[in-house]
């Protein structure tokens, strides 16, 4: 379903603060601005099989994120090659695709349209997604009202009601209540049974050894271990474990 090969991406960084656009467009016609590399990614390969779930562990800034952006072909890779087969749907943070101006019902449209489908096909599937999304009562509200809880509920529902070939969910099921938690994995497992690919980050281990078929475990850009769950995670715990937590 995924394939990437030798993926490197670089970001081109400010090394001094510019606290406007007119002084950057200065500084920049002066040749006066200086920068500095960072390599988010370097020299990653993986792939993910049809119907398979894949747990992404990694401390923050190992650049779980970064790869999940180019998995969505939201970021182009600076190096490497990208294949995706089907349709992917990114859930990569809380809010992406919503305007916080509009009512829910009128993001499910805008959100769905971003992922390609006809606005016939989302009517049609509109009430499933309310009723998934248990906000009946606040869909007409907008959203900028809405909780960090409500946002993941909503922006699940709409993702998962046409099922995709790659779901990515980047920390998206650490946000609302337990019971929906579990129904939203329940409707993942589901898709994985009918042949769904699943890319899942998370930093609640027991989900990601309970769920996944392997994990990738990243670090600094780089791809140290991947495998079954019982073989990456248990090391990369220990890695993460300071001596005060230990005691």
């Amino acid at each position: 379903m995924v394939e990437l090969t030798g993926i490197g991406v670089r970001f081109v960084v400010p090394t001094e603060r510019i606290v406007s656009f007119k002084e950057y467009i200065l500084r920049r016609v002066k040749n006066q601005i200086q920068h500095r590399e960072l390599w988010a990614l370097r020299d990653v390969d993986l792939t993910i099989r049809r119907g398979e779930t894949l747990g992404l562990v990694g401390r923050n800034g190992a650049g779980k994120s970064t790869l999940l952006k180019v998995m969505a072909r939201v970021l182009r890779p600076t190096l490497g090659r990208v294949i995706v087969r089907g349709h992917a749907a990114p859930l990569l943070e809380l809010g992406a695709g919503f305007h916080f101006d509009l009512t829910g019902r009128e993001n499910v449209f805008l959100n769905a349209t971003l992922f390609g489908f006809a606005k016939s096909l989302i009517a049609e599937h509109l009430p499933a997604i309310i009723e998934f999304s248990e906000l009946e009562g606040f869909i007409d509200m907008p959203v900028r009202n809405y909780s960090n809880g409500m946002l993941a509920r909503l922006g699940f529902s709409v993702a998962t009601q046409f099922r995709p070939d790659l779901l990515i969910l980047d920390e998206i099921l650490a946000v609302g209540d337990t019971g929906f938690q579990l129904k939203c994995l329940e409707r993942i497992e589901s898709f994985r049974a009918r042949g769904t690919s699943i890319l899942l980050v998370s930093h609640e281990l027991e989900t990601l050894a309970h769920h996944c078929d392997r994990v990738a475990w990243l670090e600094h850009g780089r791809l140290v271990d991947i495998g079954p769950p019982g073989q990456v995670l248990e090391p990369y715990r220990a890695s993460v474990v300071s001596p005060t937590d230990a005691l």
